[in-house]
């Protein structure tokens, strides 16, 4: 058994090196705890999906100002940018820039962190609990020892969709950030996309940036479309916790909207989004996701204005189309796709035929189904278990991963989109940063180490 003082000598080892690793580990090295930081994909490291775009066209959907890495450092974005005035910090920057602001901010915390951070190149496989410790093994053999391990996964690839999945390769688009998968398609007639959230809206604006001039047809189950951010920044009246649930609070929502506007009445619910969707039960939840869940994203996770021009000048000029329809099948035919859906409120089935399919219908939250070793390890252990709504890992308030019997365990820990499921709103960056800066504070407490229970 490790001493309580060899433990403590120990990193905390965070795997993925995305946006939510990144952070964490900077927070950790500030609070002077030894970090390993383990990213299979060396390109993604402190940029992860998101950030490690290379297209301009792809903007931030959160303004400048509210960008910071630091939730006690507001402006630390702005300045790094060199945004002297608000008009400036009312921006919508490329997520490439900001890509790089958080990469300039990893290497800062390493130089200053010395031999207390190591960034691996590697990918994790597996993690097994003993002797006061963990210890994670890579894909070439090496062993990381840690005193707890933390998941940063990010948000995982689409769901494999059953009707599309027949379809061949160079017809169909299972990952829409697949940086090859828009590659050639100039001269195409016809795209199909399948959702219709931000993802969907950055695959539309690549296309046309490289090229590509036919038509796009946007098929979700109800046919939204997502909305803009105003022009300016807004001016959010701060408002005290709701108390109200369910069908009370909708209505609540609606009658402020009217008063202040839909933007002001949702940016207002921002700081309490969290507490209210764990205030609500089990089946509260589960109806939220099956009936408000589209409507609730369209308005909370906005397109840039800029952005949201582009689209709506494709649309005027009739090369993008929002269709509201069920997939029901598809097939080849003729060097084609031919896609068949149930248009929203009748019986009859319609058919289209396109030269290509996009799958944007959102990360997968099966954990059998995502392609990480350490993460299929894990499952097959019973140290993680999927939530109840089937979004991601189960964790408590903490970050602590709840194992196969609903015990949350010390040494393994997670964090960023994969923990939606308890906190729901933990996918864009100022929800994230929140949740990395007092996770760090947790684990640099000069009395914890972790459990003994593993």
């Amino acid at each position: 058994m490790i001493s309580h003082n060899a433990a403590r000598d120990l990193p905390i080892a965070i795997v993925g090196g995305g946006f939510s690793g990144t952070l964490l580990a900077i927070n950790l090295l500030r609070y002077g705890v030894k970090v390993a930081l383990i990213e299979r994909n060396s390109a993604q490291l402190a940029k992860g999906v998101a950030f490690g775009t290379r297209r301009p066209e792809h903007l931030l959907n959160v303004r400048a100002s509210n960008m910071s890495a630091f939730p006690d450092d507001a402006k630390h974005f702005a300045r790094w940018m060199d945004f002297a005035d608000a008009d400036e910090a009312n921006r919508f920057v490329p997520r490439l820039t900001y890509g790089t602001y958080l990469r300039e901010l990893l290497v800062e915390a390493l130089a200053k962190a010395g031999p207390d951070a190591q960034v691996i190149d590697g990918e994790a496989c597996s993690v097994d609990f003993g002797d006061g410790a963990a210890h994670v093994r890579l894909a070439d053999g090496d062993v990381v020892d840690c005193r707890a391990v933390v998941l940063a996964l990010g948000n995982f690839p689409p769901a494999p969709h059953g009707v599309l999945e027949g379809l061949p390769g160079h017809l169909y688009s299972p990952d829409p950030w697949d940086r090859s998968a828009i590659e050639g398609l100039a001269a195409l007639d016809h795209v199909l996309v399948v959702g219709s959230g931000l993802t969907a809206a950055d695959v539309v604006l690549s296309l046309e940036s490289s090229g590509f001039g036919g038509k796009v047809t946007v098929l979700s189950r109800r046919g939204l479309k997502p909305l803009a951010h105003a022009e300016s920044g807004p001016v959010v009246v701060p408002i005290s916790d709701p108390d109200l649930r369910g069908a009370d609070l909708v209505r609540a929502v609606r009658r402020r909207a009217e008063e202040i506007g839909w933007r002001g009445a949702v940016d207002a619910l921002r700081p309490h989004t969290q507490n209210i969707w764990r205030r609500h039960s089990t089946a509260a939840q589960a109806r939220f996701l099956r009936h408000l869940r589209p409507y609730w994203d369209i308005h909370r996770h906005r397109l840039a204005p800029s952005v949201a021009q582009r689209l709506e000048a494709m649309e005027s000029a009739g090369r993008l189309q929002y269709v509201a329809g069920k997939l029901c099948g598809a097939d080849e035919a003729g060097g084609q796709a031919v896609v068949h859906y149930r248009p929203r409120g009748q019986d009859g089935i319609e058919a289209i035929a396109v030269d290509r399919v996009f799958n944007c219908a959102g990360p997968d939250g099966d954990l059998r189904r995502v392609e990480a070793p350490v993460l299929t390890h894990l499952l097959e252990a019973g140290h993680v278990r999927g939530d109840v709504h089937g979004l991601g890992v189960d964790v408590d308030h903490l970050g602590r991963v709840r194992d196969a019997a609903g015990n949350a365990q010390d040494r393994l820990l997670a964090v960023g989109p994969i923990t939606k499921g308890e906190a729901w709103e933990i996918v864009a960056v100022p929800d994230i940063r929140r949740q990395v800066w007092g996770l760090a504070r947790f684990l640099a407490d000069e009395h914890w180490v972790g459990g003994e229970g593993l």
